[in-house]
């Protein structure tokens, strides 16, 4: 339905395409809590609450994740006030259930979307509910929550549209196969060299954009292996944008969808994808 209405010019609702549970108001409608801990992560909740009555959103695309993704919520929700959303990208596990019981809000896609129509799906959603900031990590558990402050901090602040968490700023324990690292270098002059953004981590999927790029992927994002295509997106819109040190751990749970193949197939075709979106025209 999505497509079919984009081509007919028409901009699609979530509530279009999709009728929320009632289980969404009860998560939005819980009593607010206590938090305590970092003066970092104390300082950003209460900015986002001074600036906004909304908060910002948590999207995690999540398929076949049910080892990893109830234990991702919890610690969100005992850390932040964050609303967090799991968009279950036609999983056959419970990876449904366990985000669903850990306290997510949850969308069921009918059939695997792919990440890029995953996450647009959380854009849509973040847009038609009027969330200002939106931060997307992975449903792995490779992601550190505790930086997610950090990556709030810039948009906060007014000085970004859009933080990328990079894996490369700083000394961390991640380490990729040699397919992955080999792609990550490849994308990472390809960015360098068509924007001039001095990017260090192109396929990073830890980031958080502010509500104008929320508007704007709603309608435009890439379908397949989406990070890369979203920078050019990023320095067309005239998007202010910068990186901020991330931690990155192994997985823990799931199975990861890159292989060596995939790896050279994902180059390809990102890179074409690329080229395409550096001149095509957006209405």
């Amino acid at each position: 339905m999505y497509f079919r209405m984009q081509k007919m010019g028409q901009t699609p609702s979530f509530q279009s395409i999709f009728s929320p549970p009632d289980t969404y108001g009860r998560c939005r409608k819980s009593p607010p809590r206590q938090f305590v801990g970092d003066p970092l992560i104390c300082t950003i909740i209460r900015r986002t609450m001074e600036i906004r009555s909304d908060r910002p959103i948590v999207i995690i695309p999540a398929f076949q994740e049910e080892g990893a993704i109830g234990e991702l919520v919890r610690s969100l929700r005992e850390r932040y006030p964050y609303d967090v959303l799991v968009v279950n990208d036609g999983s056959t596990d419970r990876t449904s259930e366990a985000a669903r019981e850990a306290g997510a809000i949850v969308l069921d896609l009918p059939c695997n979307l792919g990440i890029g129509g995953a996450v647009q799906t959380g854009f849509l959603y973040a847009r038609d509910r009027g969330y200002d900031v939106v931060v997307r990590i992975d449903g792995d558990g490779q992601h550190e929550v505790e930086d997610i402050p950090k990556v709030l901090e810039p948009i906060l602040a007014g000085r970004a549209d859009a933080v990328i968490g990079s894996r490369f700023l700083e000394e961390t324990e991640y380490r990729g196969s040699i397919p992955r690292i080999f792609g990550i270098r490849f994308f990472r002059l390809l960015v360098n060299l068509t924007t001039g953004f001095r990017v260090t981590d192109p396929t990073s999927g830890f980031f958080a954009i502010g509500r104008r790029l929320v508007e704007f992927y709603s309608v435009h994002y890439p379908s397949d292996y989406p990070e890369v295509d979203a920078y050019i997106l990023m320095h067309r819109q005239k998007a202010r944008t910068v990186e901020v040190p991330v931690r990155m751990y192994d997985r823990t749970g799931g199975k990861s969808s890159i292989t060596a193949f995939r790896a050279v197939y994902y180059m390809v075709k990102v890179t074409l994808s690329y080229i395409i979106n550096s001149i095509r025209r957006f209405g």
